[in-house]
């Protein structure tokens, strides 16, 4: 009993031990909730500090004095198995988005990753994007798009009103944190049963006489089953896989500079997004643009009806390469005749 009692007490002299960390979150002015706020401030403190207590004692998570619901846990757990964090800010300043349907998102939170030294050599830069239920409980926690693509998904897009697109950007990073843990269960969720999956390849052709040969890009057609099956070779192959998102939008498709997300005009539930991918892994690394074609007909459970890869760079011989060109790039209007095509 004694000894019990004794290792509890070190556990919470431990924890306090750690430097606390304040947390300030902005709201606008048209909301008005000091006590709900406070509330998610001392909850996301809490977090962060025994996050900082564990990387420095260099053991699990301990959720005791945080309010935070199962799935959050695991999906911190996982990840905290996957690499190593720390918040490195004695001080957070976030801005709270209060959800229509009672949540609360907020998506710039600082972390230091400090993964095994086999898997990457030196610390990285990452925010981190988490939600609170109605209550203040922590329902979710995951690695966010940098500030200067969330920044984009949040103001572009003429059509598109502001709270779908923060929901659209919500479920990017949880389809980005997705391929981080390794998480084919949520793979097989977010794709639609007759999802398409079309992956571009460099194919080299034979030289010419004059020892030329201009590459060229084959597309390869997936189903759900298809590509899930090789997903899943992939995660048990790396002993690590990061990717990251940049670059949102671009092509024709608006007047704007800034298309970011586009809705389509044929369909009023579906909403594509294009993004830069970078894909690093223990085994394999590839630079490329990815389409994600959404269907929001269930609100809450919106699904992926079309996801679309191409590399950024195409060989024009001799060792040459450039980029690829702008017509090239799958947008709303060529995934849509795709789909047209697949229905024939």
């Amino acid at each position: 009993m004694k000894k019990t009692i004794l290792c509890s007490l070190v556990m919470l002299l431990t924890t306090f031990s750690a430097h606390a960390i304040d947390v300030t979150l902005t709201t606008d002015e048209g909301y008005n909730n000091p006590a709900m706020v406070q509330k998610l401030q001392n909850n996301l403190a809490a977090l962060l500090t025994e996050i900082n207590a564990a990387y420095d004692q260099k053991r699990n998570l301990n959720f005791a004095s945080v309010s935070i619901d199962d799935k959050a846990k695991d999906e911190l757990a996982t990840l905290w198995d996957i690499t190593r964090f720390r918040c490195d800010d004695d001080e957070v300043v976030d801005r709270l988005w209060p959800l229509q349907n009672g949540s609360f998102y907020l998506r710039q939170i600082p972390m230091i990753l400090d993964p095994d030294g086999e898997v990457v050599k030196e610390s990285k830069f990452q925010e981190v994007s988490v939600t609170f239920d109605r209550s203040g409980r922590i329902d979710e926690f995951r690695f966010a798009l940098d500030a200067q693509l969330s920044e984009s998904m949040e103001k572009c897009g003429d059509v598109v009103s502001t709270e779908r697109r923060m929901i659209i950007l919500q479920f990017v990073e949880r389809f980005r944190t997705a391929y981080c843990r390794k998480d084919i269960n949520f793979m097989n969720q977010i794709f639609s049963d007759d999802a398409l999956i079309i992956t571009g390849k460099m194919m080299m052709p034979k030289p010419n006489d004059m020892g030329q040969g201009n590459a060229k890009v084959v597309y390869n057609r997936q189903n759900k089953q298809q590509y899930l099956s090789n997903l899943r070779r992939a995660f048990l192959r790396n002993k690590y896989i990061e990717v990251h998102f940049s670059e949102i939008g671009g092509g024709s498709e608006s007047n704007s500079n800034c298309p970011g997300i586009t809705q389509s005009r044929n369909n009023p539930n579906f909403y594509g997004v294009r993004l830069r991918q970078e894909w690093r892994s223990s085994t394999y690394s590839d630079d490329g643009y990815v389409f994600l074609l959404w269907d929001f007909s269930d609100e809450a459970h919106p699904v992926i009806q079309v996801r679309t890869w191409q590399p950024t760079m195409v060989s024009m011989g001799n060792g040459q390469k450039q980029k690829l060109a702008e017509e090239d790039i799958f947008n709303m209007s060529s995934v849509e005749d795709l789909i047209t095509e697949e229905k024939k």
